[in-house]
């Protein structure tokens, strides 16, 4: 699978989030983090949606804009949908516990990691998202190792 994709629509986001999760299976034991990078619209709760549901997840996805996580319960373990966008600094990070996320059998997907600075968890894989010509551009940029075997697992 090529690192840059186009995304010409919702359909192809979704589509990108299940093969992304079938990728996630086996990394995932160790646990896997996976930065959701973008603009407001480029499609990081569209894609986490997506994954969440491939991995097994059968109730609502609603985005964490308010309440910052979501948890949810998965056949492999569990996952935590982070959305940072409303923190105003990164010390606020301090008081949602994401230094405690990070661990065997789950899986982080992080909106907007960069307001939590250095509090937020290490990206194994960064999901760069961009609105262009006519749709949505993906870059995966694997961070660890962990990453690179998503990576490989997506070919």
């Amino acid at each position: 699978m090529p690192e840059s994709l186009t995304l010409p629509d919702e359909a192809a986001t979704a589509a990108l989030g299940r093969v992304l999760a079938r990728a996630l299976t086996s990394p995932l034991e160790a646990g896997v983090c996976l930065w959701l990078e973008g603009e407001l619209g480029a499609g990081k709760t569209t894609l986490a949606r997506a994954i969440l549901r491939a991995l097994g997840h059968a109730g609502r996805v609603p985005s964490p804009s308010y309440t910052l996580i979501e948890p949810y319960e998965l056949p492999q373990g569990e996952a935590y949908h982070i959305d940072l966008y409303r923190i105003g600094s990164a010390n606020e990070a301090d008081f949602l516990g994401l230094a405690e996320l990070p661990g065997p059998r789950r899986l982080l997907l992080i909106e907007w990691p960069e307001h939590g600075g250095r509090r937020t968890p290490a990206a194994d894989m960064r999901v760069q998202l961009a609105i262009g010509g006519g749709g949505r551009r993906a870059r995966l940029v694997p961070a660890s190792p962990a990453g690179e075997a998503v990576l490989a697992a997506m070919s």
